[in-house]
């Protein structure tokens, strides 16, 4: 047996051995063809009998009831769970009884795949089974499922919760958990309604770098990396933005991208390094008309997702139905705090987030200064869907200038539920403007603001081609996927959420035992004096022992002008 097992886990190796010592491949490679789902039949028999009286299932054993000569079992396939009933001696008519008594009743476990032939009926207790007459096994499980029991009122005892667990075994959570595969299920149609409906105004789904050598687009920090065989610095994109509106200059009416997108941030529970983002640019269109495209967008995501545009989040009932509340960025500031920074001064914004109790630092210019008040004071009172426009310009680097209101510009952001989901502009499109705009961002980031946008000449050099009139809007999809679903963290609706490193526990032996406590006693320990103390040790078993601890990383040596040290990780 090797070491370091359950003594579950090596009683199922055991069982492999003993089904390949059979005959039996537990890892089979041929198709095994499926006709039918757990979901189907359950939902269908009793209206039309006849069609369910040759089926063929696969799925992961979830129970057992084993009665002798004749057994119930759980099988759970993509769809859901569904009673299956072997009877021994129809499953082995002649003498040799080695598949059931053997094979069925001592070598599968729960977590095993099998496929299942047989037909469709109802038990006296009422409950639609299947009646096996004949089965495969067809993957075995080398370690035991979590045991979650369930009531008769459908209650969970002894359930799979803990989170970290959950997200780091996402594998084993939805196996166990299978009710939280809706909320993927729904991911799923959020992203095609608004893919139907961008497709049918006649826009093209496209895809641009992931890897970009200017890292543009946003505001935000980037991570880097480098390429070997240009010899030159990367970054994951933090947005699409640059290369969308390029496709613009290039003559396509309307494009947009589902993607992923990289920001080298903070986590929480709305924001993960790794994010889901569309981007959508469409020619000839301003923010106002974008406005009205995203009410009607919203509404049918909502209505496809959830079957109303009145959607649960939380303790509130969020309306996507059009139109939503309108507030320039300056009316919110002013609504919710009383002051009116628009006429203010860098220094005097500066000192109102001081008097507010908001923690500012030399790097920020006055766009980050009011986005900051924005974030403390306005943000979180923005339940129902709330459109928050026209920013000021120092904020926004690459949107249009108000066509009416001097220093700001046009851009609308939508938030909901205390969260924005939603940013959009009338795109800059003035090559002149654009690059001042580009070297202001510059002047910030000598200030040490290290989410300042880099300069981009290639994109500058794209719009003196020239640029028609454009509106562009993104949207967070995994924000949006969790209002749809109500659901408060966002690592609830991603399959698998960036964690921290899985602590894992570090075997050592008695002599590496007793050498790790000795060194732990300091921060560091000259390596002779540490050899010095165990003077009844061999040369062989310390360089056996020291070699053990600093190759599973416990231990490490570095060399000083002092000479040899020892210290602890």
């Amino acid at each position: 047996m090797s070491i370091g097992l359950s003594e579950q886990e090596q009683l199922r190796r055991e069982s492999l051995k003993q089904l390949r010592a059979l005959g039996i491949e537990p890892y089979p490679a041929e198709a095994y063809e499926v006709n039918a789902y757990a979901a189907d039949i359950l939902a269908n028999y009793e209206s039309d009998k006849t069609a369910y009286k040759t089926v063929v299932l696969a799925g992961r054993i979830m129970s057992r009831n084993i009665m002798g000569a004749a057994s119930f079992t759980e099988l759970q396939d993509s769809t859901g769970r569904i009673q299956i009933y072997l009877k021994r001696d129809e499953l082995c008519p002649g003498e040799d009884k080695t598949l059931y008594n053997t094979v069925f009743k001592k070598l599968l476990d729960i977590g095993d795949f099998i496929g299942v032939k047989g037909y469709v009926f109802t038990t006296q207790t009422g409950e639609i089974s299947v009646h096996v007459t004949e089965f495969k096994v067809l993957s075995k499980s080398l370690r035991p499922l979590p045991i979650v029991k369930r009531d008769d009122e459908g209650n969970v005892y002894d359930g799979f919760t803990n989170p970290e667990l959950r997200y780091r075994m996402r594998y084993v959570d939805l196996t166990v958990n299978p009710d939280y595969k809706q909320i993927f299920i729904k991911r799923s149609k959020v992203i095609n309604t608004m893919r139907n409906y961008f497709d049918n105004q006649g826009w093209m789904e496209v895809e641009t770098p992931i890897l970009q050598p200017i890292h543009g687009g946003a505001a935000a920090r980037p991570f880097a990396t480098h390429h070997n065989t240009l010899d030159m610095p990367l970054y994951l994109r933090i947005a699409n933005e640059l290369y969308l509106k390029r496709l613009i200059v290039a003559g396509f009416d309307g494009v947009y991208e589902f993607g992923k997108m990289f920001r080298n941030e903070g986590m929480d529970r709305t924001h993960n390094p790794e994010f889901t983002s569309m981007e959508i640019y469409v020619a000839y269109k301003d923010y106002i008309w974008m406005m009205a495209m995203v009410e009607e967008c919203l509404e049918k995501v909502a209505i496809a997702t959830t079957g109303s545009a009145l959607v649960k989040v939380g303790e509130h009932e969020i309306n996507f139905e059009g139109p939503y509340e309108k507030l320039t960025m300056y009316e919110s500031i002013q609504k919710y705090t009383g002051i009116d920074v628009s006429a203010m001064t860098e220094d005097e914004i500066a000192q109102t987030c001081k008097d507010l109790g908001i923690e500012i630092d030399d790097t920020m210019g006055r766009g980050k200064l009011i986005d900051e008040i924005f974030g403390a004071k306005v943000e979180a009172n923005l339940i129902q869907p709330t459109y928050i426009t026209d920013y000021p310009i120092e904020m926004t680097p690459l949107a249009k200038k108000h066509r009416s209101a001097e220093g700001l510009v046009e851009r609308f952001e939508l938030f909901v539920n205390g969260k924005e989901i939603a940013n959009a502009y009338s795109e800059l499109n003035d090559p002149i403007d654009q690059k001042e705009r580009l070297e202001e961002q510059l002047k910030l980031a000598a200030r040490g603001d290290d989410e300042a946008m880099a300069m981009d000449d290639d994109f500058v050099r794209a719009l003196e081609y020239g640029m028609p009139p454009t509106s562009g809007l993104g949207i967070g999809i995994d924000r949006l996927v969790m209002l749809m679903t109500n659901q408060s963290t966002i690592q609830e609706v991603l399959f698998f959420p960036q964690m921290r490193p899985e602590k894992k526990k570090i075997e050592m032996s008695a002599e590496e035992s007793e050498l790790y406590a000795l060194v732990k006693e300091n921060e560091q320990y000259l390596l002779a004096d540490v050899k010095a103390k165990l003077t009844d040790w061999s040369n062989k078993k310390w360089d056996t022992t020291l070699k053990g601890l600093t190759g599973k990383g416990i231990l490490k040596v570095a060399k000083t002008d002092d000479g040899l040290f020892l210290s602890h990780k």
